[in-house]
């Protein structure tokens, strides 16, 4: 307490220091915006943000794992004919600060709208800041009115290094590398490797240490080829030695449009290419050997709310990704892209427009935009079947349900399409017409499965709502499906009054998804117990591009984590490890008999993966919310984890952003 006090303090001091920098023109002196604020009122607007935003926004409003509120990415969103402060004001209210928006008095959103106006160009006067005041005039300064929407790199568009080859990204599941996401294209985060075993994992030991430097969002999943680890920040990409922590190359973004959801979660790799996507809309392509640019294509609209987080999929020539944003009510979608140099191949639309098959399941006035359907978290693919699967995530507006009647397709589903042309196959919602922000947010691993009958090649399905479902790929049946976590009032609706539900809105499974055993038939699976409380706004003033909470959410003080092993043949719960807090960094299953994780208490942890039994326990400092891989460099085993500066979403701040690795003593 003493020490986060002291960084309260801190932040405070800082924050009073801007303060008194910011210009106090007298209204008779002053020329353009009209005062719109008082000088004691952006003074208490200050304090609140102390207080409630500033470990997120940057005690200088400069960002840090949350967006930037001072300067061109603010004035690029709201230095724009026909934004309010009624705009502003509604966005701040229902979306801040979580985990508990819309707990603050309205008198303290204005006055941190006060505070915001003023470090934009706002001007002080005689009358406190209303909801009906005029917008200020937003200063900008350039901007993304001058930006070149596909960048070709000063080397040309052909990467020096090579591999790893198709073929071997097909073949990932073999692998002792660590070559996609979740290990392989069929999402198994299952690693043949066997050095570390149960009867030695006690014996682990720190291999090495990298610091990245900053301070930013740090959720990536590390991708690791050869002797090379990369990783991603929200702004640089990374390569590292994968057995000596030693820095290769580092590359970093200038963003060229406005930049939004500071989260990155990986690259994919394929042929010398490194390809990830960024906070501003654009799919770029670095060289694996030394990371220079090659090609940076703008494929996503940051005007209209869309954002890549997630990590991307290449298979063959194709990169495949989709925008996250259905929080601003974005038309989702996930497109195919040419690896060679970013060029647009195909796009399936998982908000139908007009004419399309599913456009009949939304309805809504006209004066509401409606939307949702984003995509940040990993796909996977069937070769034999050339389906690649996609977890499309809530409709918006978010919570009020009733601003748009019918099942919202293809929101919170599970979307089969083609490989090669992106055309829909199959498709199975979970929460139709949802209001409680329960995303599908995992589509994997595939597995073969024996049962009555036969083997089914089936694949797991998880999200925000706590249930594990297991699908039969061949008859798109419901196999069996496992309850996760506490749950009430799961079908009630969300009311003005407001409703107490479990899982809440950050519940469920995350951005990490469950592991595979084939060995054991068991998936490993992390999860959030957290119940939220909601409450619908008394009016939605939605704008397109803009958050569409469309209510309040606050989430319990009390929440924590579980990670569960589950028999694939009939979905009964083998064992089961109770965390302190949410659970959402990746897990590793191995053929040394091994699950490995980690909390956001800051342990890296090793378990039996047959019953359970924790065999390791390492505290690294931060908290552990990203990616944990395990691979081979040099005929060793290695296991690395990702620690500190864990998303926003939790208030996991602790610790700057690191790589840890692992391994036997040698």
């Amino acid at each position: 307490m003493a020490e986060a006090a002291a960084s309260g303090w801190l932040a405070r001091g800082a924050l009073l220091a801007f303060l008194a920098a910011l210009p106090v023109p007298s209204l008779a002196a002053t020329a353009g915006p009209a005062p719109a604020y008082t000088v004691a009122q952006r003074e208490r607007g200050a304090r609140v943000y102390a207080a409630h935003c500033a470990a997120c926004h940057g005690p200088g409003l400069q960002g840090g794992i949350a967006p930037a509120l001072a300067g061109a990415g603010f004035a690029a969103r709201w230095g724009v004919p026909g934004r309010t402060v009624s705009d502003l004001l509604y966005l701040v209210s229902t979306s801040m600060p979580r985990p508990a928006n819309g707990s603050l008095p309205d008198g303290a959103y204005r006055d941190v709208v006060a505070y915001l106006l003023a470090a934009n160009g706002g001007v002080a006067g005689a009358t406190e800041l209303r909801a009906d005041s005029a917008l200020p005039v937003i200063a900008t300064a350039g901007g993304a009115a001058g930006r070149r929407t596909f960048i070709e790199g000063e080397r040309g568009l052909l990467p020096r290094a090579a591999g790893p080859t198709a073929a071997a990204l097909k073949a990932a599941a073999s692998s002792t590398a660590w070559l996609y996401h979740n290990h392989d294209l069929a999402g198994t985060r299952y690693s043949p490797l066997a050095e570390i075993g149960v009867d030695n994992v006690a014996r682990l030991g720190v291999r090495c240490l990298y610091q990245v430097g900053t301070l930013e969002n740090f959720v990536t999943g590390p991708i690791v080829y050869g002797e090379t680890m990369y990783l991603t920040t929200p702004q640089l990409t990374i390569a590292i030695d994968a057995s000596t922590c030693r820095e290769r190359w580092r590359y970093r973004w200038a963003a060229q449009d406005r930049e939004q959801w500071p989260n990155n979660r990986g690259v994919a790799i394929e042929d010398g290419y490194v390809v990830r996507g960024t906070n501003d809309g654009y799919l770029l392509a670095l060289d694996a050997g030394d990371g220079h640019l090659l090609w940076a294509r703008q494929v996503a609209r940051p005007a209209a709310g869309e954002v890549f987080t997630m990590p991307p999929l290449i298979v063959d020539d194709l990169v495949i990704i989709g925008p996250a944003g259905s929080e601003n009510s974005i038309q989702g979608w996930v497109g195919a892209f040419r690896l060679a140099d970013g060029a647009p191949v195909w796009r399936f639309n998982t908000v139908p427009r007009a004419g399309e098959p599913g456009f009949e399941t939304w309805s809504h006035d006209a004066g509401v935009p409606v939307g949702g359907g984003a995509v940040w978290s990993p796909l996977s693919v069937d070769l034999d079947r050339s389906e690649v699967y996609v977890p499309v995530t809530n409709p918006a507006p978010v919570l009020n349900a009733g601003l748009r009647p019918g099942a919202n397709l293809y929101t919170d589903s599970l979307v089969a399409l083609d490989l090669r042309t992106g055309k829909l196959r199959w498709y199975v919602q979970t929460q139709p017409n949802d209001d409680k922000d329960w995303d599908v947010t995992q589509v994997s691993p595939l597995v073969d499965v024996p049962l009555a009958g036969g083997v089914r090649h089936a694949i797991v399905v998880g999200g925000k709502d706590g249930i594990v479902r297991l699908y039969d790929r061949d008859s798109h049946e419901l196999l069996h499906q496992t309850v996760l976590g506490t749950r009430l009032n799961t079908d009630q609706p969300v009311t003005a009054a407001g409703l107490h539900f479990c899982p809440g809105d950050l519940g469920g499974l995350q951005w990490n998804g469950p592991a595979w055993h084939p060995g054991l038939g068991l998936l490993f699976v992390p999860t959030v117990d957290w119940c939220t409380t909601a409450r619908l706004a008394p009016a939605a003033d939605v704008a397109a591009g803009q958050d569409a909470m469309a209510g309040t959410d606050t989430m319990d003080d009390e929440s924590h984590g579980y990670l569960t092993a589950i028999e694939a043949t009939t979905g009964a719960v083998r064992w089961q490890y109770r965390s302190d807090k949410p659970m959402v960094a990746g897990v590793v299953a191995t053929a040394g008999g091994l699950v490995f994780t980690g909390e956001n208490t800051g342990d890296f942890v090793a378990f039996a993966a047959s019953d359970g039994r924790l065999l390791y326990r390492f505290n690294a400092g931060g908290a552990m919310t990203a990616g944990v891989v395990t691979y081979a460099v040099g005929g060793h085993q290695y296991v690395a984890v990702a620690t500190g500066k864990g998303s926003f979403w939790f208030g996991e701040g602790r610790g700057a952003p690191t790589i840890v690795v692992f391994g036997l003593p040698q």
